[in-house]
């Protein structure tokens, strides 16, 4: 047990990210049954579909679980009031100011996490009041910072300049890599790519299959005039390179992408016109699992590794 653990009613540190097209009510029930914080990803949904979301999971476990809310969704008032009336436990909020909601959410007894890619940004949350930090590095699929600091750099910087509950996230899947999120500082730690190719997850087939297909390289960063994304090196992602190479404006890019491309791609299975969002540690996920395996395995392998850490060094006397 830790900070992270009796904050969120949970039995072990793990926190299933929130991604779009990816995260229903299948899977954040099954990782909350299973001893994480299971989180429906709000940023796909319209809002009668989010609450439809949120009634199924509470049907589906009686464990806490989250939604993740990105705050520059255009009808975010609307899931604001969904998720007070519906009483969702926890908020993750995200891509904004965490000023903006947090006071609002913690007087109806709400905890509160933010997502940050800097220094900057947990300050703020700190001075916002909210309950969590989750500090998400450059590895991480879908949107991100665009100051490109990796996990390993940015939870030690971030612990150093707070002592908040604080999670890892980013580059994330396994039990060693938790493991050694802790040591630099977490306290628990948030998986997206692991859990988005688990039976549970809402995306396509064709999409998980390709998650296990990557390999190193296989993803990289990309539209930063309009939000920085880490996308899976298919067709499409090459059109954009091109794009980016010949100094294609904000507005080209953004004309290039168009409406619901994440859809096409990630829910849909177009693996050649769609956008794949995904992270770099796909490289290392081989096989769709479901998600209680998928947990008991890096729990294990967590407690494996603590066990041999005495091991590696030990200074001569």
């Amino acid at each position: 047990m830790n900070r992270i653990t009796e904050l969120l009613g949970i039995k072990y540190p793990i926190i299933q990210g929130g991604m779009v097209w990816c995260s229903g009510w299948e899977l954040a029930s099954a990782v909350s049954n299973a001893g994480g914080l299971g989180v429906i990803g709000s940023g796909s949904m319209y809002p009668d579909v989010l609450r439809t979301h949120i009634r199924k999971c509470k049907v589906s476990t009686e464990k806490p679980f989250a939604v993740n809310l990105p705050l520059i969704y255009p009808q975010i008032a609307d899931h604001i009031d969904i998720i007070l009336e519906e009483k969702v436990p926890v908020v993750i909020t995200s891509a904004g100011s965490p000023a903006k909601y947090t006071s609002l959410f913690k007087s109806h007894g709400l905890k509160v996490m933010h997502v940050v890619a800097s220094v900057k940004f947990a300050r703020k949350c700190e001075e916002a009041g909210v309950d969590a930090i989750i500090a998400e590095g450059f590895e991480a699929g879908g949107h991100n910072g665009i100051e490109e600091t990796t996990t390993m750099v940015l939870i030690p910087l971030i612990r150093k300049h707070t002592q908040m509950p604080l999670i890892a996230a980013g580059g994330i899947a396994t039990g060693r890599a938790m493991l050694a999120a802790m040591v630099l500082g977490a306290e628990g730690v948030q998986m997206g790519t692991r859990f988005a190719a688990s039976e549970e997850s809402s995306a396509h087939d064709a999409f998980k299959k390709i998650i296990t297909e990557i390999r190193e390289g296989g993803t990289m960063l990309a539209l930063k005039k309009i939000g920085a994304v880490r996308l899976i090196k298919n067709p499409f992602f090459q059109k954009v390179a091109e794009a980016e190479a010949r100094g294609a404006t904000a507005q080209e890019l953004a004309q290039l992408l168009g409406r619901g491309r994440a859809k096409k791609g990630m829910f849909e299975g177009d693996l050649v016109e769609g956008e794949l969002e995904i992270g770099q540690v796909a490289a290392l996920v081989d096989e769709v699992k479901p998600v209680s395996q998928i947990i008991e395995e890096i729990v294990n392998e967590y407690y494996e590794a603590l066990g041999e850490i005495s091991k590696l060094w030990r200074p001569l006397p």
